[in-house]
């Protein structure tokens, strides 16, 4: 186990609508905080922030003039979600992951945080928690499993957080389905996570030192699909989406209870319903 003044350095690979927010929070927390993107634009707006800024790009090598102070931090939170668009995400991204865990051993990095998804669970009509079998139906999914293990597999401290929906910010629920018709699937109930609680939990894990497990990161409640988008897009004014009246969707709800018992974690927002 790291001693706590060894745990005040962290580079976000990925700081964009959760890096970037984590990154502001641990800098108020004290942390020495390094911060990628891919765009000259967001450079700017990451040093504002209090963030030493990295202009870096995965892909099968990693491309960028400072990677090696990049990646010169205790801690690396790895926050490279795989792209659904790219048909080749299945043999791409766990080849990503793993050129970037090389360099953060390479670099002397001890632990890893890697931004996960519950889209690894599939739709298995019950209760989903970290013991499961994975059954991922998208592509992405199926990366993202294969990630996993890359990362189980590395030799360094790891922790693994499996994001629900996300939800906040400027990722407005409302807007998401917003005038689309005849949907399917509107009996299901909608597993989301409010950006506020994702920055949160990585916080907890870094003040408590928790490694080497695996935690769903969803919202408390799970309001059905209909219920929820139509109410959201009435919200934010937009026209609400409808949906077929189908009567057994498929759907997962997934557990947060290992998440909650373990860090004694309360949700900051446990409801969809009442995400701003």
């Amino acid at each position: 186990m790291l001693l706590k003044e060894q745990m005040q350095s962290i580079s976000i690979l990925g700081c964009g609508w959760l890096g970037l927010p984590l990154g502001k929070r641990l800098v108020r927390e004290g942390y020495k905080v390094k911060g990628s993107t891919t765009s000259d634009d967001k450079m700017l707006v990451i040093q504002e922030s209090g963030i030493e800024s990295f202009k870096l790009k995965v892909s099968n090598q990693l491309i960028g003039e400072n990677i090696t102070p990049f990646f010169q931090s205790n801690v690396l939170f790895l926050n490279i979600p795989p792209k659904r668009s790219n048909s080749n995400i299945e043999q791409e991204y766990p080849i990503q992951v793993q050129k970037v865990l090389e360099r953060a051993k390479l670099e002397g990095v001890n632990c890893i945080i890697f931004a996960s998804s519950t889209g690894v669970y599939g739709d298995d009509d019950k209760l989903v928690t970290e013991e499961d079998d994975l059954k991922p139906t998208r592509g992405s999914g199926v990366a993202l499993v294969e990630a996993e293990q890359i990362v189980q597999k590395s030799g360094l401290q790891w922790v693994i957080f499996r994001f629900a929906g996300l939800v906040g910010g400027d990722r407005k629920a409302g807007r998401f389905l917003a005038g689309r018709t005849n949907l399917l699937d509107g009996g299901a109930p909608v597993n989301l996570v409010h950006q506020k609680d994702c920055v949160e939990v990585v916080v907890e894990i870094l003040k408590q030192q928790i490694w080497n497990e695996i935690f769903n990161v969803c919202a408390d409640k799970h309001p059905l699909k209909q219920i929820y988008y139509v109410e959201q897009a009435l919200k934010e004014g937009v026209t609400p989406p409808s949906f077929n009246g189908d009567t057994s969707p498929k759907y997962k709800i997934v557990s947060n209870e290992k998440l909650k018992q373990r860090l004694n974690y309360s949700f900051i927002y446990p409801d969809p319903m009442l995400f701003d």
